[in-house]
C-alpha cells in the first residue's frame, strides 16, 4: 500500500456527518484516493449534498444545512489554492488534480462545474434577452386595449391591460401570479398583439408554440388555452373579428412538454434543437415556469433564435422544480429589481368563490396569525378542516374520513364506477375521468409511513374491501383503480405524472373488459376526443395514485384537496412554498392534516436555493452585441447546445 493510498484510507474511515448520503460519502472518498486534501474532499461532499438538495451551489458562509460550519475565510482561501478547485479568474494547476477541476469557487460560492456553466450561461442570455428590444411597433394603443379587454372599467383587470400594453419591444416577457389570477387569458391577450405586432413587422403571422415542463402540465396549459379563446371570441365585436386570424396563430400547434419541444433525444441525452440548430418559432409560451430546473432552461435558451420572444409563466410562489435551481424565483427577484415593464404579477383572483384566498395570501406571506384567521373565516364557510395528525393512529382516523369521501365520488346518484359503458360513450367516459378532479390527497413525504406510497397502499387496499369490488377482490385491476404513469412512453402519448382510472367498457360484441382511461393528448383534444382508453396490459411503468406528492400535484387543480404534512415540526420539508403549492391546488374547499406546530412552522420558514442566477442576472456585465445571437453567449454542452 503506497502512502498517499494508506492516508486516503484512514481519512475515509473517520467518523463522517450523519447527514450525508451513499454518494456524497463516495464522492469525499473519491477526492481523497485521488489525493486531494481532507477540507477539499469535505466541501466537495458537501456540495453534493447541497446539489441533491437543489441547491446550484453551496454557500460556504451560509451554507443550507443546519450540520454544516460556516467556512472561515482563511478556510475558503486555502479552498481556492487547491488544485480541485478553479476559482473564477483563473484556472488552478496541480497534478494530483483531473485535467479539468470539477469544482469551481465563485467568491464565497462552491459550485459543481456543471451547474456553474449552466447558471452564468442562463444569466448570460436572459440578461442578453432584457437589453435587446425586437419589435418596431409601437404599444397597442387604447382602442386595441378596449376590444381585448370589455371591461375596460373593471380595475381589477388593471395589470392584466398593462401586460398586453407592455408586450411588445421585448424579447423575454414574464407573466407570475397565483390560481385564478387569469394567467391564460392574459397570456392569450399578450399573444394576440405579439402576432399583430410581428404581421406587421415581418407580413407574416408568427410562428408560435406553447409548452409545459411536464405531461400534466401540458395538457392543462392546452385545454386551458382553448377556454380562454372561447372566452375571448365570445367577447368580440363584428369589427373585431380581424382577430380571429392571430387567434389561430396561437392555437395553431397543441401544447407540448419542454422536452418534446426541444426534440429530446431520450436515453441517448441531449436534444435536436440547440444552437447550431435553432427552433424554427417566432414566440415560446412556457407555463409552469417554477417546475423548471436551471439545465433545462438552459438548453431551452440555447435553442432559441436571437429574434424569438420567451414569455415565462408561472406562479413564483410555489415549490421550486425537482431539480436544480430556483429559476423562476430568481428571475422574478432580477426583474424586480429593475422594472423594465417586462414583467407583470398578477393578485387579483377572478374566482367566483374566493374563500380561500385569504389562507393563499397568509401563507405567501409567512403570517401564521393571518392563516389561523382565514382558516377559520373559511371554515365557517365549510370551505376548510383542520385534522390534527400527531401519531398514526390520528392519520388512520383521517384515512377513514377520506376514504368515506372517495367512497362518494365513485358511487353516488350520477355514477357507479363498476357500471360498464359503452366504447364511445364518450360523456360517460368522461364523467368517471372525471371523478379524478374532484379530490385528492397531497403529502409532503414521499417515503416513510406519512408519505404518499404508504397512504396509497392503504387505501388502495381498503378500497379492494369495498362491498360493491367483491368480485375484483383478488385482481391486480378494478373499476376506480387510479394510477400514475411513472416513465414517458412516447409511441403512447403517456408520459410521466399522467393519472387514469380504471373502467368497465363494453365492446361492440358486448363484452365487458377493463381498460384505464386517461385524457387526450393536446393534439387529440384540439381533434374533439375527451378520452383515451387503454388496455392495462399495455400501459408503461406505473404506480397507483390515490395519494400524490405535493411536488407531483404542480400543474393540476381538484375540487378538493387535503395536505398532509409531517409531525415531525423539525422535518426539512415543511415550508411555506410546499404548504402554498399544496393549498393552492383546491379549487372549493380543503383540509390541513397536521399538527398546530407543524403548520407554524411551514408558514414562517421560507425555502431558499442557494446560487447566483439573481445576482448575476442584475450584475452589470457585458452582454451580446445587438444583432448577436442570444445563444453565442450560452457555453458549451456535452450536447452541443
Amino acid at each position: 500500500m503506497t502512502a498517499l493510498t494508506a492516508r486516503s484510507a484512514s481519512l475515509a474511515s473517520q467518523a463522517l456527518p450523519e447527514a450525508w448520503r451513499d454518494v456524497d460519502v463516495a464522492l469525499y472518498r473519491w477526492v481523497l484516493h485521488h489525493g486531494g486534501d481532507p477540507d477539499t474532499a469535505r466541501a466537495a461532499a458537501w456540495l453534493s449534498l447541497a446539489d441533491g438538495q437543489g441547491h446550484s451551489a453551496l454557500d460556504l458562509r451560509s451554507p443550507p444545512h443546519e450540520s454544516m460550519p460556516a467556512w472561515s475565510t482563511v478556510q475558503i482561501a486555502r479552498l481556492a489554492a487547491s488544485p480541485w478547485v478553479q476559482t473564477r479568474s483563473a484556472q488552478a494547476e496541480g497534478a494530483a488534480a483531473p485535467p479539468t477541476p470539477p469544482f469551481i469557487l465563485d467568491g464565497e460560492h462552491l459550485y459543481l462545474a456543471r451547474n456553474h456553466r449552466a447558471e452564468t450561461a442562463v444569466a448570460s442570455a436572459l440578461r442578453c434577452r432584457r437589453a435587446h428590444a425586437t419589435s418596431r411597433t409601437a404599444p397597442p394603443d387604447a382602442t386595441v386595449l378596449d376590444a381585448l379587454f370589455p371591461a375596460s372599467a373593471n380595475p381589477a383587470e388593471a395589470r392584466q391591460r398593462s401586460a398586453v400594453q407592455n408586450a411588445t419591444g421585448h424579447r423575454l416577457l414574464v407573466l407570475t401570479g397565483g390560481p385564478g389570477t387569469g394567467k391564460t387569458t392574459t397570456v392569450l391577450r399578450m399573444l394576440l398583439v405579439l402576432s399583430r405586432a410581428w404581421l406587421a413587422d415581418n407580413g407574416a403571422l408568427p410562428r408560435i408554440r406553447v409548452c409545459a415542463p411536464t405531461g400534466k402540465a401540458a395538457q392543462r396549459l392546452g385545454q386551458s388555452m382553448r377556454e380562454g379563446a372561447a372566452l375571448i371570441q365570445s367577447h368580440l365585436t363584428q369589427s373585431d373579428l380581424a382577430w380571429n386570424a392571430h387567434l389561430d396563430a396561437a392555437l395553431a400547434h397543441p401544447a407540448s412538454t419542454v422536452h418534446r419541444l426541444l426534440g429530446s433525444r431520450g436515453r441517448q441525452g441531449g436534444f435536436r434543437f440547440k444552437r447550431s440548430e435553432p427552433l424554427p418559432c417566432d414566440i415560446v409560451v412556457v407555463d409552469e415556469a417554477s417546475i423548471l430546473d436551471l439545465e433545462l432552461l438552459r438548453a431551452l435558451l440555447a435553442a432559441l433564435r436571437e429574434d424569438t420572444l420567451l414569455l415565462l409563466v408561472g406562479d413564483a410562489d410555489q415549490l421550486t422544480s425537482v431539480g436544480t435551481g430556483s429559476v423562476l424565483m430568481d428571475i422574478v427577484t432580477a426583474m424586480e429589481a429593475e422594472a423594465r415593464g417586462d414583467l407583470t404579477r398578477l393578485e387579483h383572483c377572478f374566482r367566483a368563490d374566493t374563500a380561500l384566498i385569504p389562507i393563499h395570501d397568509a401563507v405567501r406571506a409567512g403570517d401564521p396569525a393571518g392563516f389561523a384567521e382565514a382558516f377559520r373565516t373559511a371554515a365557517t364557510l365549510g370551505r376548510a378542516q383542520h385534522r390534527s395528525i400527531t401519531d398514526f393512529a390520528s392519520l388512520r382516523r383521517a384515512l377513514d374520513h377520506w376514504q368515506a369521501r372517495l367512497h362518494a365520488s365513485l358511487f353516488n346518484a350520477a355514477l357507479d364506477i363498476t357500471a360498464s359503458v359503452e366504447r364511445d360513450d364518450s360523456a360517460a367516459l368522461a364523467t368517471r375521468l372525471a371523478a379524478l378532479q374532484q379530490q385528492q390527497l397531497l403529502c409532503a413525504l414521499r417515503e416513510g409511513p406519512f408519505g404518499a406510497d404508504a397512504l396509497t397502499a392503504m387505501l388502495a387496499r381498503d378500497l379492494r374491501r369495498w362491498p360493491e369490488l367483491s368480485a375484483w377482490q383478488d385482481q391486480s385491476w378494478y373499476p376506480g383503480r387510479c394510477v400514475m404513469v411513472s416513465r414517458n412512453d412516447a409511441a403512447a402519448g403517456l408520459f410521466n405524472g399522467d393519472v387514469g382510472i380504471c373502467v368497465r367498457v363494453r365492446d361492440e360484441a358486448s363484452e365487458t373488459c377493463l381498460h384505464v382511461a386517461f385524457e387526450p393528448t393536446p393534439e387529440a383534444a384540439l381533434a374533439g376526443q375527451r378520452v383515451r382508453l387503454f388496455d392495462p396490459n399495455t400501459l408503461p411503468p406505473h404506480q397507483d395514485a390515490f395519494a400524490l406528492t405535493i411536488h407531483k400535484s404542480q400543474g393540476s387543480e381538484y375540487q378538493h384537496v387535503a395536505v398532509l404534512l409531517p409531525p415531525d415540526p423539525q422535518s426539512p420539508l415543511l415550508n411555506r412554498q410546499a404548504l402554498y403549492t399544496g393549498l393552492s391546488r383546491a379549487k372549493t374547499s380543503l383540509e390541513v392534516w397536521a399538527s398546530d406546530a407543524a403548520i407554524d412552522r411551514a408558514i414562517t420558514r421560507t425555502l431558499q436555493r442557494h446560487g447566483c442566477l439573481a445576482e448575476r442576472m442584475g450584475a452589470s456585465q457585458p452582454t451580446a452585441l445587438a444583432g448577436a445571437p442570444a445563444a453565442a453567449a450560452m457555453g458549451p454542452n456535452q450536447d452541443g447546445t
